[in-house]
């Protein structure tokens, strides 16, 4: 299983990015996927998620704003981003698990200006 994430970068408060996940030796559409992100000194922490049957669920902190989807065709998952704050600066990870293995990617950077 490999998962590569893209779309971090650096963007102003206010401002919006999409991050993809695209994945290999698993099918998105048949696990559930997962967004998580690390600050500097802080704990990783989840984002959002979306399951084999497309439920989404999302952290208090990022209800509103950001947006968990998937393209079957591609076999990725993205995360919309919008509004967004410099609280939001952190390391991005996509997650999967598959027969009880736990799958991340390398992560992308999403730093806030303010």
């Amino acid at each position: 299983v490999q998962l590569v994430e893209s779309g971090g970068g650096l963007v102003q408060a206010g401002g919006s990015l999409r991050l993809s996940c695209a994945a290999s030796g698993v099918i998105v559409s048949g696990n559930t996927m997962g967004w998580y992100r690390q600050a500097p000194g802080k704990q990783r922490e989840l984002v959002a998620t979306i399951t084999s049957g497309r439920r989404t669920n999302y952290a208090d902190s990022v209800k509103g704003r950001f947006t968990i989807s998937r393209d079957n065709a591609k076999n990725t998952v993205y995360l919309q981003m919008n509004s967004l704050k410099p609280e939001d600066t952190a390391v991005y990870y996509c997650q999967t698990s598959d027969y009880g293995s736990n799958y991340w990617g390398q992560g992308t950077q999403v730093t806030v200006s303010s």
